[in-house]
């Protein structure tokens, strides 16, 4: 495994450019670690409608960055004490979705630390029942990113501040607020620890369970496309925020992979516009599935025959094609 040194950049449409240009970019004969630190931020979920996951008015008061990641998942919030991980290997079916693999041996170097960490729910690790992780995928086909956040020293009160989370999320994990759900792993450490020092200690817990790594420094020319990537695409009002539609129709439900919120615009009968949000994780980019739906009658009959060779687990995970008809039309 190779090591990328992101040269201590905290810019979060930087780290996030890196980690898609090395997705992209980099050798598939090597599988890659990256480490990233940001500021202020608040990183929204593939799938998700930006505009209705942020409080507004104390995001631009606070001047807190707004980014969409290229994986699935909820919103998180960012700060300088927060450490993110991100593995790069090649795409395996078994592994996409199988937030195990990639988690254990994070759990390892936690546990080490005497914290009797674990991974619960759908992507999330957990201290006695409280979110110190939450973790995301996503695949290219060829290539796939499995990445998630460390809560070390984090603002908690932050999370609540910046973030607008819907009751239906709230209510499913059977608690009253975001705050009482997470926690920062410092308050499980007998010896306070820096970011840094948090940051080294992972790198040398990992460095155990593979062969020696070694550090890759990318060269100039690489760095000019990794910034031209985040002026092309995270620094874009289109990319952030850009995908609230006009609709006339809400249908949203949440099930066990996670909440699928649809806006569908329908007018004379026919669907003129259609957009999928929630916080799922699925290989296949939902434009896809909208672009199917477009310009047909809204009515179960047509909808039934413009899916009928669609495999909606590749957009959503395991959900039955029948419970997706269900909530684009209703009934039974």
């Amino acid at each position: 495994m190779i090591f990328i040194e992101n040269e201590n950049n905290t810019n979060p449409r930087l780290n996030l450019a890196l980690e898609e240009y090395a997705l992209r970019n980099f050798s598939a004969e090597h599988d890659y670690l990256l480490f990233y630190i940001n500021e202020p931020s608040i990183i929204i979920g593939r799938n998700q409608n930006t505009l209705e996951e942020i409080n507004h008015e104390y995001v631009d008061k606070n001047k807190i960055h707004v980014v969409r990641r290229i994986s699935g998942g909820g919103a998180v919030y960012h700060d300088y004490g927060n450490l993110n991980f991100s593995f790069i290997t090649n795409h395996d079916i078994k592994s996409l979705n199988n937030f195990k693999k990639f988690t254990a041996p994070v759990i390892k170097v936690l546990k080490s630390l005497g914290l009797d960490a674990e991974l619960k729910g759908r992507n999330d690790i957990q201290v006695e029942e409280k979110k110190i992780s939450g973790t995301a995928q996503f695949s290219t086909g060829k290539r796939m990113v499995s990445h998630g956040t460390l809560l070390l020293d984090t603002n908690l009160g932050e999370v609540v501040n910046a973030l607008n989370v819907k009751m239906s999320k709230i209510e499913s994990k059977g608690h009253k607020s975001v705050r009482s759900r997470v926690a920062n792993i410092s308050e499980y450490l007998k010896t306070p620890l820096k970011i840094e020092a948090f940051r080294q200690l992972l790198l040398e817990g990992l460095y155990e369970e593979s062969e020696p790594f070694e550090s890759y420094h990318l060269s100039a020319e690489e760095w000019q496309a990794v910034h031209k990537l985040k002026e092309e695409k995270y620094d874009t009002w289109d990319w952030n925020y850009g995908r609230s539609p006009k609709f006339n129709i809400q249908r949203s439900k949440r099930f066990p992979i996670g909440e699928i919120d649809l806006r569908i615009f329908v007018e004379k009968g026919y669907i003129k516009d259609f957009k999928i949000f929630g916080d799922f994780f699925g290989k296949e980019p939902t434009e896809n599935l909208e672009a199917l739906l477009i310009g047909n009658r809204y009515e179960k009959e047509g909808i039934l025959e413009v899916l009928k060779d669609v495999d909606v687990k590749e957009y959503f995970g395991d959900i039955g094609k029948a419970e997706f008809i269900e909530l684009v039309y209703g009934g039974s």
